[in-house]
């Protein structure tokens, strides 16, 4: 059984390390770890690994953050996964930064890939991973918040949660999303 990893972000240099890229972050962990590469596939560069049996397909689009829907439909679609074994890692505003929250499904919160995600398959039931990034900007400044990279002082322990939320979306799909959820959201 296949699981499909969504990791949310924008492609190119001027948004590599941004806060709005915290999903191709953990995406790019995961395949390091694992010793995958990406390759260009269709909406998305692609890469598989294996952990503990089971089989996780990692998903960066290349759609940009707003039409992220055209990948994880054509995905899921193509390699026959089905939607409960799809989790997409965000970023988050509404969260301190650092914070994970794994729900089932629920609103995009006002997330534009979210909401192109749901628009696209038609349902808010998915498992998606919300990795927190605070909300540290003035009023109307959301934008270059989000499309500005971690502070120097997020910087210093971004690995350690960068792994953290790489050991949930493994757990995942090793245990599910109620257990993971029980796991991830009582820390």
């Amino acid at each position: 059984m296949k699981h499909l990893v969504l990791g949310l972000g924008n492609i190119g240099p001027e948004y590599a390390n941004t806060r709005h890229n915290i999903g191709f972050m953990v995406a790019d962990y995961l395949a390091e770890k694992h010793d995958a590469r990406f390759e260009l596939g269709r909406h998305a560069f692609v890469a598989e690994i294996k952990h503990k049996g089971k089989t996780f397909v990692l998903v960066k689009p290349t759609t940009y953050m707003n039409l992220s829907g055209k990948a994880a439909a054509h995905y899921l679609t193509s390699l026959k996964i089905p939607i409960a074994n799809m989790i997409v890692v965000t970023d988050d505003l509404a969260l301190p930064y650092g914070k994970l929250r794994l729900k089932g499904k629920g609103s995009a919160g006002g997330h534009n890939g979210l909401k192109h995600i749901q628009e696209t398959l038609s349902t808010d039931e998915y498992a998606r991973l919300r990795f927190g990034v605070d909300a540290n900007f003035s009023k109307g400044r959301q934008v270059d918040y989000v499309l500005n990279p971690f502070s120097a002082d997020e910087q210093v322990d971004l690995p350690t949660h960068i792994e953290k939320a790489a050991d949930a979306v493994l757990l995942f799909g090793l245990q599910g999303l109620e257990r993971t959820m029980n796991v991830v959201n009582t820390k």
